[in-house]
């Protein structure tokens, strides 16, 4: 079992294809985790990416895009060790997976906002751009 093991969801009410988008440019990638190196293994177009992890985290990473109603369910997914091979305590592995666990929320809710272009609860989704 990896030190920091993350399943997350978050519903975006956007066009699956323009989510998939956005989830698959790689300028996106460094915005969103600057401390890691990102190579897709997995390419699996309007689905998401999984990608192999370097730099402060290594291991393995996905993002799998699931339709849903009039969106999709966002599945992050984080299955990594500290990239420097050193094993954390308890106190310090559960502080990693909860600040990691806020990032992922702070990167996905932005998207949404982004993507959602202001849409109230009960509205249809926003026309794409």
């Amino acid at each position: 079992m990896p030190q920091l093991d993350i399943v997350d969801e978050t519903f975006v009410v956007a066009e699956p294809a323009r989510l998939a988008a956005v989830v698959r440019d790689p300028a996106r990638w460094r915005g969103w985790w600057p401390d890691l190196r990102l190579g897709v293994f997995q390419d699996r177009g309007d689905a998401g990416v999984r990608w192999n992890v370097h730099g402060a985290l290594t291991g393995s990473m996905e993002v799998w895009l699931e339709p849903y109603g009039d969106g999709v369910i966002v599945h992050h997914y984080v299955r990594c060790e500290p990239g420097d091979g050193r094993t954390l305590s308890a106190g310090p592995a559960a502080r990693e997976l909860r600040r990691r666990q806020r990032h992922a929320k702070r990167i996905f809710w932005a998207l949404k906002d982004e993507l959602e272009c202001g849409r109230r609860p009960g509205d249809p989704r926003p026309a794409a751009t």
